[in-house]
């Protein structure tokens, strides 16, 4: 069982830049794929950015590619993503998510392990 604590959310003017972590603890001993997740108010929950096990593949939604950035440190057992060029629209509750496979993938329903949440909320 993987259980992942997200970090580094908060308030930010547009343009600005967060850099989001995912601790990873429990399992990691296995490969895992790793994803971050939004949901907005009233909005359903939307991919983010995913990335392999071994962090050569990398996967965004069209909405943040060329702002947001995923990477990950397997020594640490954390994933980052760095949010730059934020925007009013980024604002949500990221989720940053893992599944067992060394694949990524965008769909929500793949990613058995998630963490609770972390609000990012952009200001105009």
């Amino acid at each position: 069982q993987v259980q992942l604590v997200e970090s580094g959310g908060g308030l930010v003017q547009t343009g600005g830049s967060l850099r989001l972590s995912c601790a990873a603890s429990g399992g990691t001993s296995s490969r895992y794929a790793m994803g971050w997740f939004r949901q907005a108010p009233g909005k359903e929950r939307e991919f983010v950015a995913a990335i392999s096990w071994s962090g050569g593949s990398l996967y965004y939604a069209d909405s943040v590619k060329g702002r947001f950035t995923i990477s990950r440190d397997n020594a640490k057992n954390t994933v980052y993503l760095q949010m730059n060029s934020l925007k009013p629209e980024d604002t949500a509750v990221y989720y940053c998510t893992a599944r067992s496979s060394t694949l990524y993938n965008s769909n929500w329903s793949q990613y058995p392990y998630r963490g609770q949440g972390t609000q990012v909320t952009v200001s105009s």
